[in-house]
């Protein structure tokens, strides 16, 4: 999706019906639902998530999406010293995101076969090394394989971090740990730029932009000493096998949608992106058609029909969608404006989006308190309020521009990002307010496939609208950049209709 030098994804258990579990799971809330077996922490409860141990699962969730943003402040720089070329420059991104996404579930699904502490010190590890190898690679090819396996790791890391949460915290201290993913997930994705342009531009010892991989590797080090002390074990009590059909049915779709989307424009629409979008609904047709059938034979299917029955679960997955594209959409779309259209360098365009981290964090952190007084009328008027600050942005580069300065963005960002604090991490609890502790780690990656998806979804229609506008507009004009945010105001208010629609989940 991007061009030079563009800046720059369970079981019924005993083998009973997913419906019957999906039916119990709405008679009884999730402090009610079967407990996952889990060991106990030295001096800790059978279930207790101690300080130390949420820090390393939200430092585990922390990379994975840093990843996914750090690298479009970047890919000018490897442009330029490994000779990759539109092309191959898109395969940097997708070849990241695509794996990423189709192997969440899965990620997910064997976290709760083969314990979720075990997985993530697994991905963990994994993750270390990929980014080693993508600081290493000699050329473009060899970026690109290293990339894939990093996505495959974190893949394997992510949705352990909800799943551990979700099964081994309760009541007020599972919303607080939720509310600090949100705020983690907000952080990292802001942060990833920020963080992007500061080593590129600082050049530390010489590596340019390899640092933004080989930072992880000690990071990752450090992660994995701290998970094998802090975090406890858990896993389903009655684990299912791999659903292997629809494994590979959802990955197909998932590759069907999602790679001619991110490698189309940079290729120039070839056939094949064409057939590939054609061939997806019909995959995603025969996946959903696999899993009802395994289903009703009493088999465990990969997304089990009756998960998606949950209201709470349904309900915050369309929203999710709007959302998530339309912060994955910005990120990349602000990246480009202000480094190509208004000549910034990494670390100012960088810069300019601190207010908007800072305000999602803090908004992150005091919604629990906030959906205790006002429910889900926080998720309303954190849309309002999203949409209020992405109207201040609109504005301020329409009669702005092209003397547009970081500080003339302030007051969008921050009011932005603080609208975006009130609904992500909410909308976080909400889905998985409903879903078993047995059934942790099918949700949890049901919950990250969506959001991953959604993100590149943002970037592709975003991106790809902001780029072909500023190819035909006049050398200069804000109206691509203006235009884009109209879009996304349009976005921001189908989330603020959904919300409306969103239960409240059970303290």
């Amino acid at each position: 999706m991007t061009t030079t030098p563009t800046p720059g994804r369970t079981p019924a258990p005993g083998g009973a019906s997913a419906r019957g579990a999906s039916a119990s799971a709405r008679t009884n809330p999730p402090a009610a639902a079967p407990t996952a077996r889990t060991k106990a922490p030295p001096g800790g409860g059978p279930s207790a998530l101690g300080t130390a141990g949420l820090f390393t699962v939200l430092l585990g969730a922390s990379l994975p999406l840093i990843d996914f943003f750090i690298v479009n402040v970047a890919l000018p720089a490897i442009d330029r010293d490994l000779g990759a070329g539109p092309v191959l420059l898109e395969l940097v991104v997708a070849g990241y995101a695509l794996p990423y996404a189709v192997l969440l579930v899965l990620g997910g699904r064997l976290g709760d076969l083969f314990g979720r502490r075990r997985l993530f010190l697994v991905g963990m590890a994994a993750f270390g090394l990929t980014s080693l190898a993508c600081g290493l690679a000699p050329d473009a090819w060899t970026l690109v394989g290293a990339r894939v396996a990093q996505g495959a790791a974190a893949a394997l890391m992510l949705p352990q971090v909800l799943a551990t949460i979700h099964a081994s915290t309760e009541g007020p201290r599972r919303a607080r740990a939720l509310s600090l993913y949100g705020a983690t997930a907000g952080l990292s994705m802001a942060g990833g730029q920020i963080l992007g342009g500061v080593l590129v531009a600082a050049d530390v010892a010489g590596t340019g932009w390899r640092a933004v991989f080989l930072v992880n590797v000690p990071i990752a080090a450090v992660g994995l000493l701290l998970a094998a002390r802090s975090v406890p074990e858990t896993r389903s009590d009655r684990p299912a096998p791999v659903d292997v059909p629809g494994t590979l049915l959802l990955a197909l779709a998932l590759v069907t949608l999602l790679a001619p989307l991110t490698e189309g424009r940079a290729a120039g629409w070839p056939v094949w992106t064409w057939v590939s979008l054609g061939v997806f609904p019909f995959v995603a047709a025969a996946f959903w058609r696999a899993e009802r059938r395994a289903d009703r034979r009493g088999e465990v299917p990969l997304v089990p029909p009756g998960l998606l029955a949950l209201v709470s679960l349904r309900r915050g997955l369309v929203l999710l969608l709007p959302l998530c594209m339309g912060f994955g959409g910005f990120m990349f779309v602000i990246a480009v404006a202000l480094q190509q259209g208004l000549g910034l360098g990494a670390v100012a365009s960088g810069l300019a989006l601190v207010p908007m981290a800072l305000a999602f964090f803090a908004a992150s952190l005091a919604g629990p308190r906030l959906v205790g007084r006002w429910g889900m009328r926080v998720v309303t008027a954190g849309a309002l309020a999203q949409g209020l600050g992405i109207g201040l942005l609109a504005l301020t580069v329409r009669h702005s521009w092209p003397d547009l300065s970081v500080g003339l963005l302030l007051p969008g960002m921050a009011v932005a990002g603080l609208g975006q604090g009130l609904q992500l991490p909410v909308i976080f609890r909400v889905i998985l307010s409903e879903v078993p502790a047995e059934r942790a780690g099918v949700g949890s990656g049901v919950m990250v496939t969506t959001q991953q998806s959604s993100l590149v979804l943002g970037v592709v229609t975003l991106g790809s609208l902001y780029l072909g506008l500023s190819e035909s507009a006049p050398a200069g004009s804000a109206t691509p950049l203006v235009a884009t945010l109209l879009v996304q105001l349009v976005m921001i208010a189908v989330t603020a209709v959904l919300s409306v629609r969103l239960p409240r989940p059970a303290a």
